[in-house]
């Protein structure tokens, strides 16, 4: 079995080399993003795997199933990037739905206690040996309300940290988790309550046609005078203009991003010899009460190795059995795992 493996980075090929060892698995690691100039390169493959920043749409799938192609195999959770209502009935379409939850969680309570404690400041002031602590004055997590926006294995982890740290949490989720909401600590709420109530609001959600710009300036100006906005999930949940102008105004104390909305070119190259052309993102990451991260939060090698393994357990278990429960459907106008293990 031969795999077209796009947008390889030195970190996915150790992962993968050592997940298809003792398989028949053949993989051809290309650096180039898959996209309607490159997906030529599949030709001879039986799959393709991809990762966030990969373009799988109309055009790239008719593209892919005259070479003959038969899966696409995403080793990531997220499939916005796939336009799943064409790809029913003509390629399927294989994800890894959870790696792990903690990488994510972790990198985000990560950003939230290095904005608020001002440990970069810190760290760029004491290597100049400036030990003056004049402008690191942070605030206690301790007592905080913290609005958590999606309560899938992320956002529950997530939860666990906050209430390690004493906070209260807000909640919503269109699918609430059983047993989460305790009527003391942790309430599930409608969004409204949440934006007006969190000191600090954590985006922990699917990107979807409803959660697209979640945040924006209608729910900015519903939120607190100084909150903080943490996204780790999909950079478009956030209109990316209006968080600068809501920063800019000082309605927002500060902002921790590890995706952008216009990151597809930008993140997981290095650019530092460029000039960045991207007006929006220059100046959010100018902002002294704005951190950005390049899209790192699912990196660790317990993540790594998960994302490797289970990528390749759907293709065996997709090409050798004919099953693979982590297939994506379309059906009913959403896309939902498979549970028949094969969609057509």
């Amino acid at each position: 079995m031969t795999i077209a493996f796009f947008d390889a980075k030195p970190y996915d090929i150790e992962a993968f080399d050592q997940a298809v060892q003792s398989t028949d698995i053949h993989i051809k690691y290309y650096e180039t993003k898959l996209n309607e100039d490159t997906v030529r390169l599949a030709e001879g493959a039986q799959a393709v795997c991809v990762f966030v920043n990969d373009t799988v749409n109309a055009a790239v799938i008719d593209r892919l199933c005259a070479l003959g192609v038969q899966v696409v195999a995403l080793r990531c959770a997220g499939f916005n990037n796939v336009d799943m209502k064409y790809a029913f009935g003509k390629i399927h379409v294989l994800r890894v739905p959870a790696y792990s939850p903690y990488a994510v969680a972790e990198h985000t309570a990560a950003l939230l206690l290095t904005s608020v404690r001002r440990i970069h400041k810190a760290f760029i002031r004491t290597r100049d040996n400036n030990f003056s602590l004049s402008g690191l004055k942070g605030f206690d997590l301790h007592g905080k309300t913290v609005g958590v926006i999606g309560t899938g294995k992320i956002g529950r982890v997530f939860i666990d940290i906050c209430r390690g740290f004493g906070m209260n949490v807000l909640a919503y989720d269109k699918y609430p988790a059983n047993g989460l909401d305790n009527g003391d600590t942790v309430r599930y709420t409608d969004l409204d309550t949440l934006f007006a109530n969190s000191d600090i609001i954590s985006l922990h959600c699917p990107l979807t046609d409803e959660t697209h710009h979640l945040i924006d300036e209608s729910s900015l100006d519903k939120c607190k005078k100084g909150v903080v906005i943490l996204n780790t999930s999909r950079g478009a949940l956030v209109d990316s203009q209006a968080l600068l102008e809501g920063i800019k105004a000082r309605k927002v104390g500060a902002a921790c991003l590890d995706v952008y909305e216009e990151e597809a070119d930008l993140f997981f190259e290095d650019n530092s010899g460029h000039i960045l052309d991207d007006d929006t993102l220059a100046r959010l990451i100018s902002m002294p009460n704005v951190i950005v991260t390049s899209h790192q939060a699912f990196l660790t090698k317990e993540a790594l190795s998960n994302i490797a393994e289970t990528t390749v357990d759907n293709l065996l278990g997709f090409f050798e059995n004919g099953q693979c429960p982590n297939e994506l459907c379309f059906r009913g106008g959403i896309a939902e795992d498979c549970k028949s293990g094969r969609c057509f």
